[in-house]
């Protein structure tokens, strides 16, 4: 069984946690401070963790700087927070991915499972080679992508760019994670770069890209392709 270590200092909200997950066949642990959780995620390695940045004693951004120096466990945020510089501090942390409270929970279980998925050691690698969506298929091994069977001739910068969104399939990656992994480290805040070819992939492989359903847009925190 999955197990998912919940931490959050509102009682009624790690309730309805619990009650909802264990009727789903999960395993739960819960934490209401920083310290409860790492101790709890040392001595009972979590499959996935759901953490409010809110808590009594911490921060939830050192959590997750806690939990990064030994392991790998996805890490979804759980915050009522409206900054989005929180929200992006707490992804260049380590988070794997943000939901805004209240959050509906059918939108909460399955950002879940998109995290258990990518968290899996087993073949991951090799399932996600190739990913096709309804209008168009990217062939990672082979660095092609089609479109209703024919190719798509993409720039090095725009290859990279989707290279980087579709190894991270379903994941939000923050607008500084993109532009260092694309253009170098020594960017990060030029957003215009990404708004310039973002929309190049758009017109190049949505079926409307005035309404994009795969490659969508977090504001003020960066972008997530969806399949």
């Amino acid at each position: 069984m999955t197990r998912v270590l919940v931490v959050d200092d509102e009682p009624q909200i790690v309730r309805a946690l619990v009650i909802n997950l264990k009727a789903r066949h999960y395993e739960v642990d819960a934490a209401h401070d920083g310290a409860s959780a790492l101790e709890l995620a040392a001595a009972r390695h979590p499959d996935v963790v759901l953490l409010d940045l809110g808590l009594p004693d911490m921060d939830g951004s050192e959590v997750i700087r806690g939990l990064r120096g030994w392991t790998k466990v996805p890490i979804i945020i759980l915050s009522a927070r409206q900054n989005s510089d929180e929200k992006v501090q707490a992804l260049d942390a380590g988070a794997d991915d943000y939901v805004t409270k209240p959050f509906g929970m059918d939108e909460l279980l399955a950002r879940l499972r998109a995290a258990v998925r990518r968290g899996a050691p087993d073949g991951s690698e090799t399932e996600s080679a190739s990913v096709a969506t309804e209008t168009f298929t990217v062939d990672l091994s082979a660095k092609r992508v089609t479109r209703e069977g024919k190719d798509v001739r993409l720039t090095p910068t725009e290859w990279h760019l989707l290279e980087v969104l579709v190894r991270n399939s379903g994941r939000l990656v923050s607008q500084k994670q993109l532009l260092q992994e694309v253009w170098g480290p020594a960017y990060g805040t030029e957003s215009n770069y990404l708004r310039v070819y973002m929309a190049q992939l758009r017109r190049k492989l949505e079926a409307d890209p005035s309404a994009p359903r795969h490659f969508v847009t977090e504001p003020g925190m960066g972008y997530r392709f969806e399949l």
